[in-house]
């Protein structure tokens, strides 16, 4: 009985992610953070797969950080959520992704007021027309990204050139995955496994053979959470709380994690080097700290990619440690070659955290 009503349970979070024809919006801060995972995505999902995945260069800003920090008010960020969608709508598309977890949040939470009060939707409507002269459908489905890469990850797993294991050991990688909070906090029935036990990155990680494991703030806060960050004096917040994550999973010994929020990488890979820089404490093993990976790098590597192309050599936090473990070939000699092998500015080592 107890059985059943856990499958009960189980079912209301499972999503039917279609198969193909996606409208894909790229997100304001990825672009600047991991610019690379939003191409390998593409990569995959078009070359790999062979998927209709359309983009326009007239998207913008879904207005989030300037609606969550109170900048904006509501009917302001639906109107511009709107215009998103009348571009879809001009392409012919039905289907929508996006690519950040603060966008897919929004759109949840936009599109279930308009189901609730359709007079904010005609108000919506009459904006829009007011503004730009422009006209939209409803998305037929929403996904975030990572929707996608979950639902294709038997696909990516049939092409892989590596797996998430020790090679050394055989033993499977130890993975902490961590959910972007607005992927299934805000409305736990649009994530796949709901709030509590969320398995679209449990899911790739697993299929790809690595061991995800449990600790006690695994559903904390990354310690982004914008007005804890964006307001500088309230930013001993943020990084108490990525703090209070890293003691929990300390134990446990990771050896990386995976995220899928544009915020969440980067503040659990900045804030390892602060924190280290402010007490002399480093996470990883010797004295290296935990790489931490986005699910498209995570799935670029398992294909064989170079992680270099994947612009690993943007994190803060070395990732040679972890490609040597699974046996990854990198050229380090190319870490900071750009384009055309023009050379990238190199960083400043950090002087309490190891880099390679």
């Amino acid at each position: 009985m107890i059985y059943k009503g856990k499958q009960k349970i189980w079912s209301d979070y499972q999503k039917e992610i279609p198969d193909d024809h996606w409208f894909y919006v790229r997100s304001c801060i990825r672009q600047n953070f991991f610019p690379a995972s939003e191409v390998t995505f593409l990569r995959i999902l078009r070359d790999e797969l062979g998927k209709d995945i359309y983009e326009t260069p007239h998207h913008t800003t879904c207005g989030g950080i300037a609606y969550h920090q109170e900048c904006i008010p509501q009917e302001t960020q639906m109107t511009i959520i709107a215009r998103q969608f009348a571009l879809m709508t001009e392409a012919g598309y039905e289907n929508y992704a996006c690519s950040c977890i603060t966008s897919f949040g929004l759109y949840c939470e936009t599109l279930e007021t308009w189901h609730e009060m359709p007079e904010v939707l005609d108000r919506i409507r009459e904006n829009l027309w007011k503004a730009c002269r422009r006209e939209f459908n409803i998305p037929k489905y929403l996904a975030h990204s990572s929707d996608l890469v979950y639902k294709f990850r038997d696909e990516i797993a049939d092409r892989a050139k590596y797996k998430l294991v020790n090679k050394d050991t055989g033993e499977p990688l130890k993975v902490v995955e961590h959910i972007g909070c607005h992927y299934a906090k805000m409305f736990p029935s649009k994530g796949v496994g709901g709030a509590e036990y969320p398995y679209v990155l449990v899911g790739m990680a697993e299929r790809w053979g690595g061991n995800v494991i449990d600790y006690p703030e695994r559903r904390h806060c990354c310690g982004y959470g914008f007005r804890q960050y964006h307001v500088k004096a309230n930013r001993g917040y943020s990084i108490s709380n990525t703090h209070k994550k890293f003691e929990s999973m300390e134990p446990y010994h990771p050896d990386f994690i995976v995220t899928n929020c544009p915020g969440c990488p980067y503040f659990l890979d900045r804030w390892q080097y602060v924190i280290a820089e402010q007490t002399g404490k480093t996470y990883g093993g010797n004295g290296y700290g935990i790489p931490v990976l986005t699910y498209e790098e995570m799935a670029g590597l398992v294909l064989g990619y170079d992680p270099w192309d994947l612009g690993m050599q943007t994190h803060q936090i070395a990732v040679e440690p972890l490609l040597d473990k699974i046996g990854v070939k990198y050229d380090e000699s190319k870490k900071y070659e750009g384009t055309g092998g023009k050379p990238l500015p190199e960083p400043e080592f950090p002087m309490n955290i190891r880099c390679c």
